[in-house]
């Protein structure tokens, strides 16, 4: 029932205010323009208040048409759908706040996380030198430490302390982007450290320090401005012309059938063998339905001491026999 519920919401559990202001106060920011995007944007507030008082262009992208209306107000650049189907230009983004929905895939085969999807689909678009925060449940985490140990430095993992976040152990990851060359570079041994030690603190989430506990600083880097292409399925202009398909007009009698109302006359005159039986049906559909079940069981009973009755006379004949 509570993966139902939060399936009614499309996944929908927004950063906490309190949690969004302790997250801008880790990052310092550039005079240059910073493009920043949320691919989970809802209805805004996260990013809107993790680049505020910035020169950030921000961008967002969200599947529900009503919160990506209200992101409209607040952000930069909003695409209405499927996040996964959208792209840009790799190593564009200076700044990439995600908080995927906690959930999975749901098909015949092959299912992943959200988590290792939407961390595995973005983190190419964060430009070297660039920030990645990722907001998780602790116990996704595991799933995501190869890509976060090769592509990325400097990870650092804190525990959010809103009721919210601690009821779903929410966490927050901070981790900067690698150059091309940085990834080239780096040793298996590395890397292999780098991912036991994350899956040691995805094990100890009461151990974690709370990220109101911790100073961090973080330096966005400054990046050229950038464009999302969508190639997912406009949903909005799908919901509008619905209604006239085809398909939908053989089908809207099973989703929203229409009471049957008959105001013409009868082809032919009624005559009286019609009206008794129509009259008699009208009159037992009308009775409480205590009357029609007690005239059933009162018509069993006679039929039954009737049978009773009729008994001695039929053993009497067969013993005459």
């Amino acid at each position: 029932m509570a993966r139902l519920a939060a399936k009614a919401r499309c996944n929908y559990f927004p950063l906490p205010d309190r949690e969004a202001q302790l997250i801008r106060s880790c990052l310092t920011f550039p005079d240059q323009q910073v493009s920043a995007l949320d691919p989970c944007a809802g209805e805004g507030r996260a990013m809107e208040v993790i680049t505020a008082s910035s020169s950030a262009v921000r961008h967002g992208i969200e599947l529900d048409g009503y919160r990506a209306e209200a992101a409209m107000k607040v952000l930069d650049h909003v695409i209405q759908g499927d996040a996964l189907s959208a792209h840009a230009r790799v190593e564009s983004f200076g700044l990439i706040y995600a908080n995927p929905p906690f959930d999975a895939e749901f098909g015949e085969s092959g299912n992943q996380r959200y988590e290792v999807l939407f961390l595995s689909h973005f983190a190419r678009w964060v430009a070297p030198g660039g920030i990645l925060i990722y907001v998780l449940s602790a116990q996704q985490l595991a799933g995501c430490v190869h890509l976060l140990a090769s592509h990325f430095r400097d990870v650092q993992v804190f525990r959010l302390e809103s009721p919210e976040c601690v009821l779903y152990e929410q966490i927050v990851v901070f981790a900067v982007a690698r150059s091309r060359r940085e990834r080239d570079r780096a040793r298996d041994s590395g890397i292999s450290f780098n991912r036991n030690r994350l899956l040691s603190t995805a094990r100890q989430y009461e151990m974690l320090p709370a990220l109101s506990e911790r100073q961090v600083e973080l330096r966005v880097p400054p990046t050229a401005p950038t464009e999302i292409s969508y190639a997912g399925l406009p949903f909005d202009a799908i919901e509008d012309l619905l209604p006239a398909s085809p398909a939908y007009r053989q089908v809207a009698q099973i989703l929203d059938p229409q009471p049957i109302s008959l105001n013409t006359r009868p082809l032919t005159p009624l005559h009286k063998g019609h009206i008794g039986p129509i009259r008699n049906i009208a009159d037992f559909s009308c009775k409480p339905l205590k009357k029609r079940l007690f005239f059933r069981w009162r018509h069993s009973i006679g039929k039954m001491f009737y049978r009773m009755r009729l008994l001695p006379r039929s053993l009497l004949l067969l013993s005459n026999q």
